[in-house]
């Protein structure tokens, strides 16, 4: 006996459930692939990162950063890890001798973190901006200082002459 297929009975197996179990399979895959790449700059880039320290002209002054984040120390030249936010940091240098250097380190916004639209654009630009990984600071800044006034009295009895 020939069968023909076009009459064929299936009744254990559908096209159209092995159709549906392929698309649902391909949409678990995307999300967890999104669920993966969310928060890339979190990921690749991390929540931290190395500020170098100047003072110039001088070295060896002691600088503190500070910001919402925390505070950190650093003696110049040197390097500081801090943590990433949209806050400035705050920069203040002193040595002996020297007027204290104040400065404010810039947060500027990690353009290449707009790749997130492409995932799950909700979640990996929520997870980068709450990790402050969406955020970079210089990798290297300077805090000029200045010598302090060495302005000595005259001394009055010269002037008498």
């Amino acid at each position: 006996m020939i069968v023909n297929p076009d009459e064929a009975s299936y009744d254990s197996f559908s096209f159209d459930s092995l159709g549906a179990i392929m698309k649902s399979s391909a949409f678990a895959a995307i999300a967890a692939l999104g669920v993966v790449v969310s928060g890339c700059a979190t990921i690749i880039k991390g929540t931290s990162q190395s500020i170098a320290i100047t003072t110039p002209p001088t070295s060896g002054a002691a600088c503190t950063l500070s910001s919402r984040e925390g505070n950190w120390t650093v003696v110049s030249p040197g390097v500081v890890t801090v943590e990433k936010s949209k806050e400035d940091i705050v920069a203040r240098c002193i040595k002996p001798g020297w007027q204290d250097g104040v400065a404010t380190i810039p947060s500027d916004f990690e353009g290449w973190t707009i790749a997130n639209v492409i995932g799950f654009p909700i979640i990996g630009l929520g997870v980068d901006a709450a990790t402050g990984a969406i955020n970079e600071y210089p990798h290297a800044f300077q805090i000029p200082m200045a010598p302090a006034s060495t302005d000595v009295p005259a001394n009055p009895a010269s002037k008498a002459n």
